[in-house]
């Protein structure tokens, strides 16, 4: 699986003979290779995988597609290493105290033989 990022064709030129473009990213700002979406021109917008754009979307779309990634990250733990047991879903910290127990459970085992 693959994430694609929204962004807004700024400005096109062509480099070693490929198609490239500036695009925007809420205000971030790359360098982006149009080569599978040679027909993008400034205004457009393109979803980009890894500096290339891989297709190109209206701006309803682009839109959706922000609101969703903002979803995503407005769900995250703040902190992705603590322990998130209230959400239900255990983190890494959950995952140490129990292989430190699994371990202790190890060691009394041996100590009893």
């Amino acid at each position: 699986m693959c994430l694609g990022i929204p962004g807004k064709v700024l400005e096109t030129f062509e480099r070693d003979g490929l198609p490239y473009g500036r695009v925007d990213f809420g205000g971030i700002r790359k360098e982006i290779c149009l080569a599978y979406t040679p027909e993008a021109v400034p205004g457009d917008y393109v979803l980009v995988h890894v500096g290339f754009a891989i297709s190109r979307l209206d701006e309803a779309e682009a839109e959706e597609n922000l609101r969703l990634i903002r979803e995503i990250e407005d769900s995250l733990p703040a902190d992705p290493f603590q322990d998130d047991s209230e959400r239900g879903s255990p983190g890494v910290e959950s995952d140490r105290v129990a292989v430190q127990q699994r371990g202790e459970a190890e060691n009394e085992e041996e100590s009893g033989r």
